[in-house]
């Protein structure tokens, strides 16, 4: 199913979209792409990414932030810019950027399908709050997941809070919906895992482009939804 306006294209078990609005040029739609355009499925990490404690990082990135203030020429002697250093510092290591410590994963127990369920189980609209890579602006957006239980079952908070932890980094889209896709997957014990992901990016609403009505759709299908049938009916439930 492919929706209108649609910009690109599908590529294994991937589907891209971006809606957009058939004014702009071939140079804005190729600014458009680029801004989402992603890398492998792995976060791109230093192999010291832990050596400092989230307490050093903070106090760190408080003294950075602090230094790019003072060059925008803001006055950090205002009450109301005072804090702000330590404040973003403490927001980037312990909110936004918490899903890059992967001691931050949550644990996906899992239960004995005593219920004999057999069919897909669909967790919709799981709210989404990650940040571009690109230029470490919000990207917001509601992301919908399907399994087919494989003998076993996972409370379903996990399922929401998987979304949240692979979301809180810096993303590109496609890279997000393939790791929440791939840690399901490990998670749940099945193959048969469905993602559906749409978000709005700052990079793209506030600067640049400056495009208020784009909205980007990703999705990954595997096991059981690669069968067309399956993957309707997901589409269908969530649409």
């Amino acid at each position: 199913m492919k929706p209108p306006g649609t910009l690109l294209s599908t590529a294994e078990n991937k589907i891209i979209m971006t809606k957009h609005d058939q004014k702009y040029s071939t140079e804005e739609l190729a600014e458009l792409f680029d801004n989402h355009m992603g890398s492998a499925i792995d976060t791109p990490l230093r192999s010291d990414a832990f050596d400092l404690s989230d307490e050093e990082k903070i106090t760190q990135i408080a003294s950075k932030f602090e230094d790019i203030m003072t060059i925008l020429g803001l006055d950090l002697n205002d009450d109301s810019l005072r804090g702000t250093p330590l404040r973003v510092a403490k927001m980037y290591v312990s909110e936004a950027f918490a899903g890059l410590n992967p001691k931050n994963k949550p644990e996906m127990k899992l239960f004995d399908n005593k219920y004999q369920y057999r069919d897909m189980l669909i967790e919709k609209n799981i709210t989404v709050h990650s940040h571009c890579e690109h230029h470490f602006v919000p990207i917001i957006g509601t992301c919908h997941i399907a399994y087919v239980p494989n003998g076993q079952v996972v409370g379903l908070s996990k399922l929401n809070r998987i979304v949240r932890h692979y979301a809180k980094r810096p993303q590109v889209q496609e890279r997000l919906t393939r790791q929440i896709a791939e840690a399901l997957m490990e998670g749940l014990g099945t193959p048969s895992v469905a993602v559906y992901l749409e978000a709005d990016h700052m990079c793209v609403k506030t600067r640049g482009i400056e495009d208020a009505g784009s909205s980007t759709i990703t999705m990954a299908f595997h096991g059981a939804f690669e069968d067309e049938l399956q993957r309707q009916y997901f589409l269908n439930a969530v649409q």
